[in-house]
C-alpha cells in the first residue's frame, strides 16, 4: 500500500516555506479566499511559491471565485492545482477545465452523519481529480472516520486531524493525502516543532 500523502495548508509567511522544505510534505496549501485569516493575495503566494522545493505541490484553495482568477493563478505556475471549497458545481469545475489543464480538488464537507450518505454520493460523482472530504470549513473538528470505510475512489481527508491523532486516521482510512492547518499553528502562525510532529506521526505507519 502506498504511503498517505501529507498536505500542510494555509502558508503565509517565508519562514513557513522554509520550514516545509525541511519537511517535505507532498502537498502545500495557500489561501485565496479573503475571509481567511490565512488569505495571502496572488503576489505574495507568487513570492513564496518561488521559495517552495519544487518537489512539493502547491494548491491553491479557492471560495466560489471566478473561474478566470483561478486559471490564471494556475497557468501562470503560482500553482498547481485548485482546491474547491465553496458551492462550485459541475458546470463550474467544466468551465473552469476550459480555461487550464490543471487538476483540481474538490471539497465535500460532512457536517452530520444524516447528511453523510448524500454528501459521498456527491464526492464519488465529482469530475475532479480529487476529492477531499472535510468536516467543515476549517472547524478543527473530526468527524467519524468510519463513514469513509467502503469509499470509493482517492481522496484527502481533513477536519480536527493533529499530531496526536493523524496517526489513528491513517490506519483506520484508505486516505490518499491528509490535510492539516489550524492544528500544527501557534498563536495563529504555523508552527515547525508541531508541522514536524504531525508529518513524523504520518511517516511512522
Amino acid at each position: 500500500m502506498s504511503r498517505t500523502k501529507i498536505k500542510i495548508c494555509g502558508l503565509r509567511r517565508m519562514e513557513d516555506i522554509e520550514a516545509v522544505n525541511r519537511l517535505k510534505p507532498e502537498f502545500i496549501g495557500f489561501v485565496f479566499w479573503e475571509k481567511s485569516k490565512r488569505y495571502v493575495s496572488p503576489e505574495q503566494a507568487e513570492a513564496l511559491r518561488k521559495k517552495l522545493d519544487p518537489k512539493i505541490t502547491a494548491v491553491g484553495v479557492f471560495v466560489d471565485a471566478p473561474e478566470e482568477e483561478v486559471s490564471d493563478l494556475l497557468n501562470r505556475g503560482i500553482i498547481d492545482i485548485a482546491q474547491l471549497h465553496g458551492h462550485e458545481d459541475e458546470k463550474y469545475i467544466s468551465g473552469l477545465r476550459e480555461l487550464t489543464g490543471k487538476p483540481m480538488i474538490q471539497a465535500f464537507q460532512i457536517r452530520s452523519e444524516e447528511s453523510a450518505d448524500e454528501i459521498l454520493k456527491k464526492a464519488k460523482n465529482s469530475t475532479a481529480e480529487y476529492v477531499l472530504i472535510d468536516s467543515g470549513m476549517g472547524s478543527g473538528k473530526s468527524f467519524n472516520w468510519d463513514l469513509l470505510k467502503d469509499f470509493p475512489r482517492e481522496y484527502f481527508l481533513a477536519g480536527g486531524l493533529d499530531p496526536e491523532n493523524v496517526g489513528e486516521a491513517v490506519a483506520r482510512t484508505s486516505a490518499f493525502a491528509v490535510d492539516v492547518s489550524s492544528n500544527v499553528e501557534t498563536d495563529g502562525k504555523k508552527d515547525e516543532k508541531k508541522m514536524k510532529a504531525f508529518v513524523d506521526a504520518v511517516r511512522k505507519n
